[in-house]
């Protein structure tokens, strides 16, 4: 274990001292054109703000995953740790080393059995987070299981050169115009 390593929850829960050296953690060089969180604002399509508190709260996940036994992340925290993992000299240098031990990212093998144990586990983190950080995680970045898992089979990878993404409400708007449109004109033809 690394000198400076995080210590372990005391009574349950992390000082406040290893919390803001927590939060302290910076990701990649910060003097860059494109930080961190920007690259991850812009890869996810979120606003700088949101990117950053996601970014928070994927700090905490990993220190619960080393301190609170096996974890699953949100799909937002999912997101900033595969774009970590992408920074690898930082992820497997500094980052680690203040873990205190390394922390792998593995992805489900599939199957009910799995579906299950992923659900528990998504569970267990939240119940973990609340413990050891003295409050609920936020339900903005850690929405209940059940949405959580729901989204699963519905995401996509969408290059936006070739696609438009339109929210079924604005489409369901522009159907509804169009079809009492479409009934205004057949009765003002009919007139």
């Amino acid at each position: 274990m690394a000198a400076d390593a995080l210590g372990a929850p005391v009574d349950g829960a992390i000082s406040i001292d290893d919390h803001r050296g927590l939060l302290a953690i910076t990701i990649g060089p910060q003097q860059a054109d494109l930080t961190f969180e920007q690259r991850l604002a812009h890869e996810q399509g979120w606003d700088l703000g949101f990117a950053k508190r996601a970014v928070q709260e994927y700090l905490r996940f990993a220190y619960l995953c080393v301190h609170a036994g096996p974890c699953t992340p949100s799909v937002e925290v999912d997101q900033v740790w595969h774009l970590h993992l992408t920074y690898s000299r930082d992820y497997w240098g500094p980052f680690t080393e203040r873990l205190g031990q390394a922390l792998h990212h593995g992805p489900t093998l599939g199957g009910e059995a799995e579906d299950t144990r992923y659900e528990a586990q998504y569970a267990a983190t939240q119940a973990a987070y609340a413990k050891v950080f003295g409050r609920a995680p936020p339900a903005d970045l850690w929405p209940p299981a059940k949405e959580r898992f729901a989204s699963f089979p519905h995401q996509r990878w969408v290059d936006l050169r070739q696609h438009t993404l339109t929210p079924y409400r604005t489409l369901t708007i522009i159907c509804s115009l169009l079809f009492l449109g479409g009934l205004l004109l057949g009765w003002c033809l009919a007139s």
